[in-house]
């Protein structure tokens, strides 16, 4: 069947397109794109035609830092309900990351989740394997293995690789398999068993800080690895100025580094944890607005290339306890759209930057096929209503996470409609 996407505005910084069109799709591909209000090219009775006038389309979003908890923490999430949350957030792409039970150290885990995507999910899953055997920072575990498995990238997400060689053979590893490294960026001998930054807040609160130095060595570290080695280093979730300076200097001395922020560090602060609201804590930890700004000015200027979720779905078990021994983490895919517009509506992004933060960069950064409707290119795409606002409430979340600090806010835009090489896999209204 043809489908015929009429009179949307087309959103599509691959190809520099801002503007009213047409979009067919034919067999699960982009066929063509026609001015808005053309004749039909080749329509029959069995088109199927998908009125979006005053409606936004833009390639579906790539979300380059997910847990979906499977195998091992299915009480927690799933393949089909993270990737059913996905779709409900226009994300049409994830990469999820391998601390899981087992870990993603080898080619079979690996294998597992392709299957299970294959054969549960409502998205294209694309697994990250782990660095190190166990997450433990210790032994490599058999990158060209997970690379030919089909890992993306490799990470020890939740935790940074403390041994400095060890992060060095990796990246030499990871570069020779043209494998993105993606770092979680934390010294824990300066962390410690801190629970939110550390600052005046932490202090009148009475909970342990965790200082922003604490990231901001390990991004240094690991920037110097980059450099030294040549490999493409991605820095998750940024939090802190000084890490924003470290990134951008070395940029400027051509290191092959790129960064991600996630919506929660870019909109809320450290204060946001005088709620004492278990759902605030997060790593790394909120910070302070002099952060906030920093990030924010790093995404205007290109130094942060992606917005990322870091999608972290608990159990209330692991939430409804006191601040000191809550879980780290925040379900973020179903807020994506409308926490990012915030930042449009706030002169941080306009659209267009929007959408190469949130698609086309990350498809880039991974390698995979998404980010662009051009022509010939799966027809994965996400109709949004920038203006329709809607109340966060999280009992109506698809993921089993419903660990959210924005719980009843008012937020404004909103997503439609999903595609997946052409099926819809999320409709509003239905």
């Amino acid at each position: 069947m043809r489908i015929c996407i009429k009179g949307a505005r087309l959103i599509d910084p691959s190809q520099g397109m801002d503007g009213p069109a047409d979009i067919w799709i034919r067999e699960g591909l982009v066929e063509t794109i026609c001015r808005a209000g053309s004749s039909l090219p080749g329509a029959t009775e069995h088109t199927r035609v998908l009125d979006a006038k005053g409606k936004v389309v833009v390639p579906g979003l790539v979300d380059m830092h997910v847990h979906l908890r499977e195998p091992g923490q299915e009480y927690k999430e799933t393949i089909q309900t993270g990737t059913m949350a996905a779709a409900a957030g226009g994300v049409t792409s994830l990469a999820c990351m391998p601390n899981t039970d087992p870990v993603a150290d080898h080619g079979a885990v690996i294998e597992f989740v392709l299957h299970q995507a294959q054969k549960n999910g409502s998205v294209r899953v694309h697994p990250v394997g782990a660095i190190t055997k166990g997450l433990k920072g210790e032994a490599l575990s058999e990158i060209g293995e997970l690379r030919e498995a089909g890992a993306v990238a490799i990470s020890d997400d939740g935790k940074s690789v403390g041994n400095a060689l060890v992060m060095r053979r990796a990246m030499e590893y990871a570069r020779g398999f043209g494998l993105p490294v993606i770092s979680h960026c934390e010294d824990k001998s300066l962390s410690g068993q801190g629970v939110m930054n550390e600052g005046e807040v932490s202090l009148e609160l009475g909970l342990r800080g965790i200082p922003a130095l604490a990231e901001e060595v390990m991004v240094a570290r690991d920037l110097l690895l980059a450099e030294w080695t040549g490999c493409h280093l991605h820095i998750a979730h940024v939090s802190t100025a000084g890490s924003v300076r470290l990134i951008r200097d070395a940029k400027a001395r051509g290191v092959k580094v790129t960064a991600e922020a996630t919506p929660h560090h870019l909109i809320l602060t450290q204060e946001a944890v005088r709620q004492w609201d278990t759902d605030t804590k997060v790593n790394p930890p909120l910070r302070t607005q002099q952060d906030v700004e920093a990030l924010q000015e790093a995404l205007r200027d290109g130094t942060i290339d992606v917005i990322a979720t870091d999608h972290a779905p608990h159990a209330r078990v692991d939430k409804e306890v006191e601040y000191d021994f809550a879980a780290f983490g925040i379900s973020g895919l179903e807020t994506l759209v409308g926490l990012t517009l915030m930042l449009v509506e706030r002169g941080v992004l306009d659209l267009q930057e929007w959408v190469r933060k949130l698609s086309c960069n990350p498809a880039r950064i991974l390698g995979i096929k998404a980010g662009t409707l051009a022509p010939g290119s799966p027809a994965d795409l996400v109709i949004l209503d920038p203006e329709s606002s809607w109340k966060v409430d999280p009992a109506r979340f698809y993921s089993k996470g419903k660990n959210t600090p924005f719980k009843n806010w008012t937020l404004r835009g909103r997503v439609l409609h999903t595609m997946v090489g052409g099926r819809t896999v999320y409709n509003l209204e239905s």
